[in-house]
């Protein structure tokens, strides 16, 4: 497998991507090749010793900085690093891409790139969230914003796909998010994605309200890629809060030895299965190429965790499946 790596995409880009492209390429026996101005990229490889995995770089002088519009960005810069990634899997040169850059410039190349499934009017962004009984996936969380309740259906569709494959389900559960279990509660979108769902999807169990998200009552959970973002983000921001109420009591001088160190090691599982590094990224379902973002903070082990998911959907062959529907 060979990866495409957007060198230039996230917070501490290129040396943070470029370490953990090195990481995956060492731990998964990856292909990767590093797409971004090659003086940096060079820099960042000299800090790691010999031999190197199999790395190469592909030169691409601009990339879309954070605070750009996407389209404008992409339109200004026809050789951005994200539009030449997304450009080697075109000609075959890499299998998937990775990217912990700009998500709207990012949905925006791949879509120019690689095109729709057929069947599907919009991309979604598929996260995977730990639940209380294992995983359930969220899908949309921010590619597409404004949706129709045709374009849910395809979400579920897609979602119910990739549960199948990559959380080993026969028939995983799909609800809709909404504001009350109750068919009749959301606004019009929600209540015609209800009736939609409930007439064409063999495992919509119904609505999901958002305090049932992380309970693990449905398998995959669909909604429109702004509700889902900030889902995404409440969710991120309350594991970091916890993480830091654990850390004041797992240091007070009241805990004594022994109950200290069991606490820390049930701490350290609990972050483990919270831990977004330990997934890496989330696939841009309904493309018709495999394109996976991740945190723009991500670290090197969120990086090289997110390569190395691009490797196992690349060698699952998902995205036939992904084209398939329903049938």
């Amino acid at each position: 497998m060979i990866i495409a790596v957007d060198a230039m995409g996230g917070d501490r880009a290129p040396g943070v991507v470029v370490d953990g492209a090195v990481e995956a390429g060492r731990s998964h026996r990856l292909g990767v090749i590093l797409v971004g101005p090659s003086g940096p990229i060079r820099e960042a490889l000299a800090k790691h010793p010999s031999p190197l995995p199999d790395i190469r770089i592909v030169e691409a002088p601009d990339a879309v900085a954070m605070h750009e519009a996407p389209l404008a960005a992409l339109r200004r810069k026809p050789h951005a690093s994200i539009r030449v990634a997304a450009d080697l899997v075109v000609r075959g040169e890499a299998d998937a891409v990775f990217t912990a850059g700009h998500s709207g410039a990012a949905v925006l190349a791949a879509h120019g790139a690689f095109g729709l499934l057929p069947g599907t009017e919009r991309p979604a962004l598929a996260v995977t969230l730990p639940t209380r009984t294992g995983m359930a996936v969220l899908l949309d969380v921010g590619a597409t914003v404004d949706c129709e309740a045709k374009h849910l259906v395809q979400f579920a569709a897609l979602g119910a796909t990739y549960a199948k494959n990559t959380l080993e389900l026969s028939e995983p559960r799909v609800g809709l998010l909404s504001i009350g279990e109750e068919a009749g509660k959301g606004n019009d979108l929600i209540r015609e994605a209800h009736r939609q769902l409930t007439a064409v999807v063999p495992q919509f169990i119904g609505n999901v309200e958002a305090r049932d998200v992380f309970t693990g009552g449905a398998d995959v959970i669909v909604c429109d890629g702004f509700t889902g973002n900030v889902v995404l983000k409440i969710g991120e921001g309350l594991v970091e809060a916890i993480e830091g109420m654990l850390r004041e009591e797992l240091g007070a001088e009241l805990v004594s030895q022994v109950g200290g160190l069991l606490s820390r090691r049930a701490f350290e599982r609990f972050r483990q299965r919270v831990d977004y590094a330990e997934y890496g990224a989330a696939p841009l379902l309904g493309v018709a190429g495999l394109m996976l973002i991740g945190h723009g903070r991500s670290s090197a082990r969120a990086v090289a965790s997110g390569i190395a998911m691009a490797a196992r959907l690349a060698k699952a062959d998902l995205l036939p499946r992904l084209g398939a529907g329903w049938s």
